[in-house]
């Protein structure tokens, strides 16, 4: 499939790297994505819905797969080995009209601690350069995230100085900064 500019999103995407394999999800996956997606620190710093059940589980499944056929975004699970996820990191806003994407991630409680996230941006961010050939990825992350701050900072990413953007969700008024990392 190809996004709006010419950038070639490949199909049964695997990738590795620093220490993990990120996989597509399949529906085997869906209880486990329950398990790492229905907790308060990922409904509070993230668009997933609470609370996140099996049916929450397979219509976040079905919306990401459309936007993958769609060439826009793709969403990964964060696993050591490729078997049992840990986490989720996501290239999104692929097709946009400046070629620029966004990285999000959420890992799972039980599995923080471990760099996951870290090394999942890592992987994405040389993906989105080096595969994909996009000019730019960044991160959006809310200023009092402290996690997410230093996932940002030990990943070379650096905080812009564009305007935070502005956006409703779940009842909440959020302003993201924008932090960017140099191509490698």
């Amino acid at each position: 499939m190809t996004t709006e500019h010419g950038t070639r999103l490949p199909t049964g995407l695997r990738l590795s790297g620093h220490g993990l394999v990120l996989r597509e999800w399949t529906d085997d996956d869906l209880p486990v994505m329950v398990e790492l997606f229905d907790d308060p620190a990922v409904a509070y710093w993230t668009p997933l819905v609470t609370p996140f059940d099996l049916a929450a589980a397979r219509g976040y499944l079905e919306r990401a797969r459309r936007a993958r056929a769609a060439g826009d975004r793709v969403h990964l699970a964060v696993t050591t080995d490729g078997g049992a996820a840990k986490g989720e990191v996501l290239l999104g806003g692929i097709a946009r009209d400046d070629g620029t994407a966004s990285i999000g991630y959420a890992i799972g409680a039980a599995h923080r601690g471990q760099r996951l996230a870290v090394r999942a941006v890592l992987v994405m961010t040389e993906f989105a350069y080096e595969v994909m050939g996009l000019p730019q990825v960044f991160l959006e992350i809310e200023p009092d995230n402290e996690p997410s701050v230093r996932v940002a900072r030990a990943a070379g990413f650096l905080l812009s100085d564009a305007p935070p953007t502005i956006v409703e969700d779940k009842g909440r008024t959020l302003s993201l900064a924008t932090w960017t990392c140099s191509r490698p």
